[in-house]
């Protein structure tokens, strides 16, 4: 597969929650090197998308196309297997282990099972903070350090398709910038697709080369973020 195919396609992707219907007929494409922000208000079926996406979220109708192939209704597990990593909202680390224990469980092959110790060096020369937290237990770190904790669990892996969902909840402005400088950084350097949920929409704009709004389950936006302007932002927001 070439740089610029489509590494992920969604065509018409309908889901919910029971019978309630969030996302109604969403379409979007991330070719492999490219950053995608998805922005829009609370509620618009942001999260929902990503879950959809991996699985988590089983799909009312719609198709989900991965490297040119085809997955339906694939669990979280074979994507995993197959280079997609998620990161969920909430800084989601195993808090009573520690940190080395978190990036060796990460950084374990799905196949054999063997830790690749390389990977680990690799996320902790991205976030060197980690490397003096090696002893400490997960939980006893702040948020911002748990969300480093967090996307270096999903780098390790050096996933071809990277799926995030609000990576700078709870952290402060200067965390905000050094967390998507990196995941920057890893798209940039590993050809890794990224569709990256975000609040912060002036901030993840600065990053992304192509912006999707979601207003009310639709997308309302899908293009450069040269196109979008000051109206779509705000729009973006309601």
């Amino acid at each position: 597969m070439s740089d610029d195919a489509k590494l992920l396609q969604v065509n018409r992707l309908v889901a919910g929650y029971g019978k309630k219907e969030i996302l109604r007929g969403v379409s979007l494409d991330v070719r492999c090197g490219e950053i995608v922000a998805v922005i829009g208000h609370n509620g618009a079926g942001k999260s929902t998308l990503l879950k959809a996406i991996f699985g988590v979220l089983p799909l009312q109708s719609g198709e989900v196309w991965l490297g040119g192939k085809r997955v339906l209704n694939v669990r979280p597990i074979a994507l995993l297997k197959s280079g997609v990593a998620y990161v969920p909202q909430g800084n989601r680390v195993f808090g009573d282990l520690t940190v080395r224990d978190n990036l060796e469980i990460g950084g374990t092959s799905i196949v054999d099972r063997v830790c690749d110790s390389d990977a680990v060096e690799r996320v902790l020369d991205l976030f060197p903070l980690l490397r003096h937290r090696l002893n400490q237990r997960a939980g006893t770190l702040s948020g911002g350090e748990r969300q480093m904790l967090a996307l270096a669990n999903a780098f390790i892996i050096s996933p071809r398709l990277l799926l995030i969902d609000e990576p700078s909840l709870g952290l402060a402005t200067a965390l905000v910038e050094e967390v998507l400088k990196q995941i920057c950084q890893v798209s940039s350097a590993r050809r890794t697709g990224v569709l990256i949920v975000e609040q912060k929409i002036r901030k993840v704009i600065k990053v992304a080369s192509r912006v999707l709004v979601i207003r009310n389950g639709e997308v309302s936006f899908d293009g450069p973020t040269a196109g979008l302007d000051e109206a779509q932002l705000q729009l973006a927001y309601l």
